[in-house]
């Protein structure tokens, strides 16, 4: 048994997520289903914070941009730190810790560029002029090691890009550890950006795409309009009636007719966009401008699902996880409309505490870099073959020669 520590702060930035876990490897050679120890949340300060929401807005120079990601590693590292204090954890007692970094910026690849590149197209090409997908998450990992003085794993999207891949999402990796025994199922993480994956012992039958929105539309509304970090419990949709023709309006943004494998960012769906919508539909009660953004929600999930997974008759449960899942109105609307068959219930009810399990899919993922496990997907991100994700940062107790 392995001790593992994850942490992640995703697409709605509401803090960062950090746990232990341990894993193992299970009798077929893969990693068996990590199990969940203790974790924490652990908020940004708030001079960091506008730094970061900057970045994603585009308005921080490079020279702004290459400190940020040295603070964003201290910070990271400090969570890591507080981790430890809690659980009395000594660093040399965990191997790794997996952490991928805060993106910043994420532009998918576009699959019929790529398609139509002559075969001797040059490698810098695919990249300069061309169509092949790219993105930078912030965090040094060197800061993480040094100052944690533990094995750190981070940046895991780029080796799924560097053979055409979406490296968005990752959480399928996660999902064919913990659940390929009692496969084929669904599982759905909603983020700031929600996620599906059908999940497969059969690796080459395995889906996974971005449905749309999860949390970040609903987080940037419940700010703008209530001067609210988030939508707690959902109660503020819940006093709202859902607007036909705004929702109508929000499902026939061009995201949704992109076919997996796919992925979102806030450039999809973050704060121009959802600025657009509350001016274009300002004369409608706050309440209700929260129930249709919640409603948008739930209508690209339960849409994305009846579009993509190939057969759903079989499929009698969705696992869901996420800080979505606290959101009740949210959760009741994805129960109604999904199919009258299928059971919405969260990771919690198979051991993943459904607000820790993005942070379990890191060190889950951090853990498989270093025992050199191929932790991507090809048949879910489009990769063109299996691949090793991740940079690694060797913890200085590792140093040899210094006498």
């Amino acid at each position: 048994m392995a001790l593992i520590i994850g942490m992640n702060s995703g697409s709605s930035f509401d803090g960062i997520d950090a746990v232990l876990a341990e894993i193992s490897i299970a009798p077929d050679g893969h990693p068996a289903k990590p199990k969940f120890i203790d974790g924490i949340a652990y908020p940004w300060r708030d001079d960091v914070a506008q730094l970061v929401l900057r970045g994603f807005a585009n308005e921080l120079s490079i020279f702004e941009l290459t400190r940020l990601n040295y603070v964003a590693g201290a910070v990271y590292a400090e969570a890591a730190r507080a981790l430890l204090d809690k659980t009395s954890v000594r660093p040399e007692d965990v191997q790794v810790i997996g952490v991928d970094g805060q993106t910043i910026y994420q532009e998918p690849p576009d699959h019929a560029g790529m398609r139509a590149l002559p075969k001797d197209v040059s490698l810098v090409d695919q990249w300069l002029n061309g169509p092949y997908p790219c993105g930078l998450q912030i965090g040094e990992a060197s800061l993480i090691a040094a100052f944690t003085n533990i094995t750190t794993v981070t940046q895991f999207r780029p080796a799924d890009h560097a053979f055409g891949g979406t490296g968005a999402p990752l959480m399928q990796y996660l999902d064919f550890v913990a659940f390929r025994d009692v496969a084929p199922l669904l599982t759905l993480n909603i983020g700031g950006i929600a996620n599906c994956h059908l999940v497969n012992r059969d690796r080459s039958k395995m889906m996974a795409f971005d449905t749309g929105p999860g949390n970040v539309m609903l987080d940037h509304a419940a700010r703008k309009l209530f001067q609210r970090a988030y939508d707690p419990d959902g109660m503020l949709a819940a006093q709202g009636q859902v607007q036909a023709d705004m929702l109508a309006d929000l499902m026939g943004h061009p995201y949704f007719q992109r076919k997996p494998p796919r992925s979102a960012w806030r450039l999809d769906f973050g704060a121009a966009y959802a600025d657009g919508m509350l001016e274009k539909y300002a004369t409608r009660r706050a309440e209700d401008l929260m129930a249709t953004f919640c409603a948008f929600t739930a209508d690209a999930i339960v849409k994305s699902i009846n579009d993509y997974i190939p057969d759903l008759s079989g499929l009698n449960v969705l696992i869901a996880s996420g800080g979505g899942v606290r959101n009740k109105t949210l959760m009741q609307m994805l129960q109604a409309r999904l199919p009258k068959h299928m059971r919405l219930t969260t990771s919690d009810e198979y051991g993943i505490p459904a607000q820790f399990k993005e942070a379990i899919k890191f060190a889950t993922l951090g853990f498989a870099t270093l025992e050199h496990f191929a932790d991507n997907i090809p048949a879910c991100s489009g990769a063109s073959q299996f691949n090793i994700l991740g940079k690694i940062a060797l913890a200085p107790r590792y140093a040899r020669g210094i006498n």
